[in-house]
């Protein structure tokens, strides 16, 4: 299975577009809008995520993320642009949905950090119980913020921002891949305990294109991946 994991576009997946090489499946895990309160920046996503179908994504799959407001303030106009837009698009929240066998949940939820969307607290009750509903045999788990110590950390500081309750959860249950994007500047790749830990933002902390999609071919049977 070849797939391509992107994150954090804030309204400039555009610009990525000549750096994809097309696949079987692309993920986005979250932040495609920016400042979380146009209608038209999801009806532009869609509508371009849609259009990936020509590169033979077939599979186009994507969660919301903490600037991605309206998905959580307003879902019915959400759920309706996205059906208006895009061609066979696939939004997870809190759900599972399986391709060819491969078991995919996307989650949008993160721990608390100012006021923006899907923000919980940190260690708090409600957090566990959206980490908890994540299925044992889940493949590819798809959240918008990372784990505690897992390709989280800032560049000031030096600090592990990751959610603590989340790595709990998938120490636990050990997903095959794992991909989230949040913190930009924790981007990259890391394999731990059975776990293909993926950070795929591409936009740096000045929300500049700098990170490359990162494209893979993936064995689920086997779980060998080779960066191509």
């Amino acid at each position: 299975m070849k797939i391509t994991f992107i994150s954090d576009t804030h309204s400039k997946h555009k610009e990525i577009h000549k750096d994809l090489p097309g696949g079987d499946l692309i993920i986005h895990a979250g932040d495609l809008m920016n400042s979380g309160h146009e209608p038209r920046d999801i009806a532009d996503f869609v509508n371009w995520y849609s259009s990936l179908l020509t590169m033979d994504y077939k599979h186009r799959v994507f969660i919301a993320g903490n600037h991605d407001r309206m998905f959580e303030d307003n879902p019915e106009l959400t759920e309706e642009l996205i059906n208006v837009y895009s061609g066979g698009l696939i939004y997870l929240k809190d759900q599972t949905h399986v391709i060819d066998g491969v078991k995919i949940y996307g989650s949008p939820w993160q721990p608390a950090f100012y006021d923006w969307a899907f923000n919980l607290p940190r260690n708090g009750v409600e957090l566990q119980e959206k980490w908890n509903a994540i299925p044992n045999d889940t493949d590819i788990l798809i959240t918008h913020g990372p784990p505690s110590g897992h390709c989280d950390v800032t560049p000031s500081g030096n600090l592990n921002v990751g959610c603590e309750l989340l790595r709990v959860r998938v120490d636990e249950i050990k997903p095959k891949i794992h991909v989230f994007g949040h913190v930009h500047s924790g981007y990259g790749y890391k394999f731990y305990e059975g776990t293909h830990f993926i950070n795929a933002a591409v936009l740096n902390e000045r929300y500049k294109y700098v990170n490359k999609p990162l494209t893979v071919e993936w064995d689920p049977e086997t779980n060998e991946l080779e960066f191509i």
